[in-house]
């Protein structure tokens, strides 16, 4: 069988195996959250509240929208007209074209250029979260983690560039099964390995000072058969008012991370739900799941790229003779924009699923509806998240249930229904 044949079936074992992970893996029952709860509980809210929250959002679209439409149009630009490859062409040309320079330094280069096109909506955005009160960060200090997340990015980059070329150099035939194959194991290590050593990098993390809250935080993951090795908390304040907590980490790694913005704001109780919350994530091993998946589906988009690499219109349109050559890299870009672009619903609708399993176990673990629903009220309030967003937009991208949907889940709880 010819590596193009290989190529096929090992394509639809890894999309059988999606199928039946993402089938297995995640959950398809939801916590009951009837219609006419979510109505009463969004009329409990505060007015003023939610058409402040429905303002911060409607302010937000246009900017979010539009660097969606123009992160899009850029990657298309570069990969189906031959600017990517000359781009590409340009950056390397002072180290001699070298295969090493186009791979590395021309891959950022496209990067960068669709990310630098995207930067006026990255600016609006933060100053709309500025206008609201919702950021507490100076332009200055917004600019320092910009540069951050853009050195962090383009480290993991050129490590992941210089290994995708280095396969397709020497192994012209066969590098879909290789590529596939680091695709895969890339994955794994970002999902285990980058939060720990890149959370430092944004965040400072101080050990939860001895008392009632952190002991109850640490009885709660024993009563959950969750070990975990501290309990800290995130100097968030410095870069926003939002609160959040979450569990950090894998095995000897994981901790729970409080935002500091959280204990100023919510009840002992309160921080317990959240926590709750966090800790059915990792009771139901959802970052395995989640990596596994993720896996699957990247060793498939290299396989996919190796087979599109024999349409010689869109090679011909790149300016490119292969799909696996250096100076087809924007060509790769746009085509994985158009697969991020086409997958997001399906992405928003499987992360949905989990988050409430997540708040199903909460509610179990804790047996407290009352705080559930009042820090579902409180996340609300100051994180200004629209508690009822227009249904298109929630099936586009939402990634949790809506607020009303979460507290309406809770007083089914409490009647005892989903249990």
């Amino acid at each position: 069988m010819t590596p193009r044949g290989w190529a096929v079936v090992t394509l639809v074992g890894l999309v059988v195996l999606l199928i039946a992970s993402v089938a297995l893996l995640v959950p398809w029952s939801r916590p009951p959250a009837p219609r006419a709860d979510q109505l009463d509980a969004l009329r409990e809210l505060a007015p003023t509240e939610v058409a402040r929250s429905r303002a911060f959002h409607a302010a937000l679209r246009p900017g979010s929208y539009g660097a969606l439409a123009i992160g899009l149009l850029a990657a298309l630009l570069l990969g189906l007209t031959p600017l990517g490859s000359r781009l590409i062409g340009l950056v390397s040309r002072p180290f001699g074209d070298h295969w090493i320079a186009q791979a590395v330094l021309g891959g950022l280069a496209v990067v960068l250029v669709a990310d630098l096109v995207t930067l006026p909506f990255t600016a609006w955005r933060h100053a709309v979260v500025d206008r609201y009160g919702l950021s507490t960060q100076s332009w200055g200090g917004w600019t320092v983690d910009l540069l951050k997340s853009y050195a962090v990015s383009a480290v993991i980059g050129a490590v992941a560039l210089l290994g995708f070329y280095t396969v397709t150099r020497f192994a012209p035939r066969w590098w879909w099964a290789f590529g596939a194959a680091g695709a895969a194991v890339l994955v794994v290590l970002l999902s285990f390995v980058l939060p720990v050593l890149v959370e430092p990098v944004f965040n400072r993390f101080t050990p939860m000072e001895p008392g009632p809250l952190r002991t109850e935080l640490t009885a709660l993951a024993d009563r959950d058969r969750v070990p975990v090795r501290d309990v800290l908390v995130a100097d968030a304040s410095r870069r926003t008012r939002a609160v959040n907590a979450y569990v950090s980490g894998f095995g000897p790694t994981r901790r729970i991370v409080v935002y500091d913005t959280l204990l100023r704001e919510a009840s002992p109780a309160e921080v317990t739900s959240v926590v709750a919350h966090e800790l059915g994530h990792a009771k139901d091993r959802d970052v395995l799941a989640g990596t596994l998946t993720g896996a699957l589906g990247a060793a498939a988009a290299v396989t996919v790229l190796y087979l599109l690499g024999s349409w010689g219109g869109l090679l011909r349109a790149a300016g490119v003779e292969s799909i696996g050559q250096p100076r087809a890299f924007a060509l790769v870009f746009a085509v994985v924009a158009v697969a991020g672009l086409v997958s997001t619903p399906a992405q928003a609708l499987l992360s949905r699923r989990v988050e409430a399993r997540a708040d199903a176990h909460a509610l179990a673990l804790t047996g407290d509806p009352t705080n559930f629903e009042a820090m579902q009220r409180r996340l609300a309030t100051v994180n200004l998240a629209d508690p009822d967003p227009p249904r298109w937009e929630y099936l586009y991208s939402a990634s949790h249930p809506s607020t009303v949907e979460r507290m309406a889940a809770a007083r089914a709880y409490g009647r005892g229904e989903g249990r």
